[in-house]
């Protein structure tokens, strides 16, 4: 055998390896943060869609150092699917493993699982929503921050007061001050810095039962919206909200499912320090005791509602942050799921299609195994049911396609 031969040979099994350890290593899709361009996201100058999740726990669960083997098993998994978005949680006020003990005082233990998750995140190549608070009680919520002003000797009259009493607001801007400043342990990098993160959440689905209008979390999400800002202007903002239409489009409100929370959707979404719109929907909750075929033609209904209102009236881009199909719906099989989800992604993609303001959606949750105690009914853990991960990574493959079809600015 020559020299010239084996040196060919000896390329081609170099280049082999070299493919094959690419195609296991994740490339350095995290470099760039992600951008708004008139209705849709931009990458480094280029169309960005997507195909995400939802893993609220992850903070939670890498608190410990000995289970951070799930958050790294369910990124892994999740990027080899094509999922390149997660939401998670930058919030645990209060109770078990908390993040933020009492106002100000943080648990470095907690802190540092927050780390890693990032770290994880951006070894895998999935870029991060970070919600600052919860509506609901679970892990503390705006409940715990009423509680805290309380015993500060406040009067409260109930957890609303957190978009208009001074103590809460003040405690609330201290814990983004301390979230969006703080100094990762693991990469070394600040998090404002840190282009991983691809958003903020002002709050996990805002609701007001002291004002239906939408005009009191209107006020709030301006004022928190521009604090935001003026810690960090390098990565997008978005309030967190369901889709719920209020007071400023009345036609508009008999979309909603025949009640209000005080938001609204057109009015909240207008401030120009929120660079996008996001919806949420359950079906199996807002529309239950209706059928399979029923709760679709409304999903779509709603998503097509919200995605025309994006398009004309806000000009900015929209996510489906939240959906799902529940176990513990009266008939569910795996196959309602499945039909569900292709349904959901259909629709999605066929808006996408659409100039881009149809940027993507987040599907409620992926877990890891051995993690049931945390399943509401929506878990989904990757490679369990072979049916429904080749939906979502086809999902993922339909969107990276359409994107990678544009070489300019979708609008």
């Amino acid at each position: 055998m020559s020299y010239t031969t084996t040196s060919c040979i000896s390329g081609l099994l170099l280049l082999f390896l070299a493919v094959i350890c690419e195609a296991r290593v994740p490339r350095n899709v995290n470099a760039g943060f992600i951008a708004v361009k008139g209705a849709h996201f931009e990458l480094n100058g280029l169309p960005f869609l997507f195909n995400g999740f939802n893993s609220y726990w992850l903070m939670h669960v890498a608190a410990e150092p000995s289970e951070r083997y799930k958050v790294t098993e369910v990124l892994k998994d999740a990027s080899a699917a094509g999922l390149s978005v997660c939401r998670t949680w930058a919030f645990s006020d209060g109770g078990d493993r908390a993040l933020q003990i009492s106002p100000g005082v943080y648990d470095e233990r907690v802190f540092q699982g927050l780390d890693f998750v990032i770290s994880e995140a951006k070894k895998y190549g999935v870029r991060l929503i970070l919600s600052f608070v919860n509506n609901w009680n679970d892990f503390g919520g705006k409940a715990q921050y009423a509680q805290w002003a309380r015993n500060a000797g406040a009067q409260i009259n109930g957890d609303d007061d957190f978009y208009t009493h001074p103590m809460l607001k003040s405690y609330y801007k201290n814990h983004i001050k301390n979230i969006v400043t703080r100094f990762n342990t693991i990469t070394r990098v600040a998090y404002k810095d840190d282009p991983t993160i691809m958003a903020w959440e002002l709050i996990n689905e805002p609701r007001d039962q002291a004002d239906y209008s939408g005009k009191t979390i209107n006020a709030w999400v301006q004022e928190m919206a521009s604090f935001v800002k003026s810690l960090d202007n390098k990565h997008l903002l978005e309030v967190g909200m369901e889709g719920f239409y209020g007071d400023s489009v009345p036609e508009r409100k008999q979309v909603n499912p025949s009640y209000q929370v005080g938001t609204d959707f057109i009015s909240n979404h207008l401030i120009n320090e929120i660079d996008f719109a996001t919806i949420h929907a359950y079906t199996d909750q807002w529309v239950s005791g209706q059928n399979d075929e029923a709760q679709l033609a409304w999903m779509q209904r709603w998503v097509t509602s919200h995605w025309e209102d994006a398009r004309t009236i806000l000009k900015k881009p929209l996510v489906l942050s939240e959906f799902g199909k529940s176990s513990r719906d009266q008939g569910y099989n795996l196959s309602s799921r499945d039909t569900f989800m292709s349904s959901v992604y259909r629709n999605i993609y066929n808006l996408a299609k659409e100039g881009g303001t149809m940027a993507g959606s987040l599907v409620w949750q992926l877990m890891a195994q051995g993690m049931e105690n945390y399943d509401d009914g929506y878990c989904i853990v990757l490679g369990q049911n072979p049916s429904t991960t080749g939906i979502i990574s086809g999902q993922s493959h339909a969107m990276t396609t359409l994107a990678n079809l544009v070489q300019s600015p979708l609008e």
